[in-house]
C-alpha cells in the first residue's frame, strides 16, 4: 500500500512538464523503462498512430482481443473525465488504488531520471512508464498502445510494435509535426518496426508512399485498407450500422457495429486487420482464431465515449471529441447520415492552437446556430474570440457567446426545443475538443447513486 493519496499522485503528475510540450528525444523515457526492467518487452504490442480514429480503433482492437480470450492492457490519450481512463486492464480503467500504487512503485526511478537530465520527465512520459509497468505486472497477453503525439519521438515508441497501425493521416499539431500530411506521415511512420506488420488505414497516395517506403526500409509486412482489407458494404441501422468486411483472413458479413459514421466502419476494418495480423490470420490459414462469431461478439461490445455519443434525449444531445477539420468533417457527415435534426444547435469549445476556422467551416452547413463557449483548460480559446471567428463564417445572427459551458448547453437545449419543426426533431452537438467533450459528459451523463446498486 502507498502512503500517497490518489489526489496527491494526480497533483504530482500535473505538476510535470505538460504533454502538449514535447522535446524530440526518447532518452528520458528509454532510461526510465531501462530502470524498470524494460516492461514494454514483456508482451506483444499493437501500436497505433494517425491523426484521427486512434482511440476508437484501439478500443475496437481491445474488444476483439478480449473476445479471443486474451488479457489486454490498453494505453490511450487524452482522457475524457479521469486520467485513469488512459490505463485499462481488460477494458476497464485501473482503480484509484492501483493507479496510486503504480506511481509509488516507479517514483524512485523518476527521481533518478530527473536528476540525470536537463529536463525532468514529462507528464506523458511518466504515464507511459506507469502503463508499461502495470501491464507487465498484471500480466497482460497483449498491450494496445496509442501514441500521444506523432510517432518517431513519442514516448510510447520505446516499445516495438508487433503490429503497427496507422489510422488516417491529416493535418493537426502543425506547429510540431508539420504543415502537410506527407511531412506528418514521415514522423508517424517511425512506429513501423523491423520485421513487424504495418496495418494502414485508407490514406492519400502520397501518404501511402511514405508509409510503404518506411516499411520497405525496415522489412515490415504491409496490409493496406482498400487493397489487402476493407469495407465491402455498410448500411445505417438503429443504434449504429451493419458492415461487411474483407479481412486478411476472410470475409465477415453483416456485422452490427453499435457506432455511427462511415469513419467508424473504416476504424473497424483497420482494427480487425490489426487483430488478424497479430493472431496470424490469412486466407490460407486453417482453423482460424478470428471467426465471424468472434468478430460479431467483439464489435457488439464496442463503445467509444465522447465519439458521436448520445448522452441525452428530448432533445437528443451528442458529445463528440472532434478537434480538427478532418475530424469535424467526419462528424458533420455522420450527423447528416444518422440523424434528421431540424434544427441542430452546436456548442463549440476549442483550443487556441487548433485550426478553428476549418472546424467551424465543417459545421456551418449543418448547424442552424452555434453557441461559442470554452472549457476549463488553460489553452482553450476564449469564448468571445471564438465567437468573433464564428461570426465571420456563420454570420452574427447565427452565433451566441456563452463563456460558461453549462450556460452554453442550457441555451442550446432551449433553442433546439423552441425551434424544432416537430416534437423531437431538435438536436444539440457539443464538440470542438476532447476537453470540451469530457466536461460536457461530466455535466450530462447520469451516474448511479451508491444506494442504487448495480443492475
Amino acid at each position: 500500500m502507498s502512503d500517497l493519496s490518489y489526489a496527491e499522485v494526480s497533483a504530482r503528475l500535473q505538476a510535470r512538464w505538460p504533454e502538449h510540450k514535447i522535446s524530440p528525444t526518447l532518452d528520458r523515457v528509454r532510461r526510465l523503462v531501462e530502470l524498470l526492467g524494460d516492461p514494454q518487452k514483456a508482451y506483444p504490442v499493437i501500436h497505433l498512430t494517425g491523426t484521427n480514429g486512434k482511440t476508437s480503433t484501439a478500443r475496437m482492437v481491445d474488444s476483439l482481443l478480449r473476445e479471443a480470450g486474451l488479457r489486454t492492457g490498453r494505453f490511450t490519450s487524452p482522457h475524457l473525465e479521469t486520467v485513469r481512463e488512459r490505463i485499462t486492464l481488460n477494458g476497464e480503467p485501473i482503480s484509484e488504488e492501483r493507479f496510486t500504487e503504480a506511481y509509488a512503485e516507479i517514483e524512485p526511478y523518476l527521481d533518478v531520471v530527473d536528476a540525470e537530465n536537463e529536463h525532468p520527465l514529462s507528464f506523458f512520459e511518466v504515464m507511459t512508464g506507469m502503463a508499461f509497468a502495470v501491464f507487465a505486472d498484471a500480466p497482460v497477453d497483449v498491450a494496445v498502445i496509442e501514441v500521444g503525439l506523432g510517432g518517431t519521438w513519442d514516448s510510447t515508441n520505446v516499445a516495438d510494435g508487433t503490429v503497427s497501425v496507422i489510422t488516417p493521416v491529416a493535418v493537426d499539431h502543425a506547429h510540431i509535426l508539420g504543415a502537410d500530411p506527407v511531412t506528418i506521415a514521415r514522423d508517424k511512420a517511425g512506429i513501423i518496426k523491423p520485421g513487424g506488420i504495418a496495418v494502414m488505414s485508407q490514406q492519400s497516395v502520397e501518404v501511402f508512399d511514405v508509409l510503404q517506403r518506411r516499411a520497405a526500409e525496415v522489412v515490415a509486412q504491409v496490409a493496406r485498407e482498400g487493397i489487402e482489407f476493407g469495407i465491402t458494404s455498410r448500411s445505417v441501422a438503429v443504434g449504429g450500422q451493419l458492415i461487411s468486411l474483407q479481412g486478411l483472413g476472410g470475409q465477415y458479413d453483416e456485422i452490427f457495429l453499435p457506432l455511427h459514421g462511415e469513419y467508424q466502419a473504416h476504424n473497424a476494418a483497420t482494427a480487425l486487420a490489426a487483430v488478424e495480423a497479430l493472431l496470424g490470420a490469412t486466407a490460407q490459414t486453417e482453423g482460424q482464431r478470428v471467426t465471424r462469431e468472434l468478430v460479431e461478439a467483439g464489435f457488439a461490445e464496442v463503445t467509444s465515449p465522447g465519439r458521436m455519443e448520445v448522452v441525452r434525449t428530448s432533445p437528443t444531445i451528442i458529445v463528440d471529441a472532434a478537434h480538427n477539420p478532418h475530424g469535424a468533417e467526419a462528424t458533420a457527415a455522420t450527423v447528416t447520415e444518422a440523424f434528421a435534426f431540424n434544427p441542430l444547435i452546436g456548442v463549440l469549445g476549442c483550443m487556441k492552437d487548433k485550426d478553428v476556422y476549418g472546424v467551424l467551416e465543417a459545421y456551418e452547413p449543418i448547424m442552424e446556430t452555434v453557441v461559442c463557449t470554452r472549457n476549463s483548460f488553460e489553452r482553450s480559446m476564449p469564448a468571445e474570440e471564438l465567437g468573433e471567428i464564428a461570426a465571420e463564417i456563420f454570420g452574427e445572427d447565427r452565433v451566441l457567446v456563452r463563456p460558461k459551458l453549462i450556460d452554453a448547453i442550457d441555451d442550446a437545449i432551449r433553442l433546439a426545443e423552441e425551434n424544432a419543426i416537430a416534437m423531437g426533431t431538435g438536436g444539440v452537438l457539443i464538440t470542438g475538443s476532447v476537453i470540451t467533450a469530457g466536461e460536457a459528459r461530466t455535466l450530462l451523463v447520469r451516474r448511479p447513486r451508491a444506494d442504487e446498486g448495480t443492475k
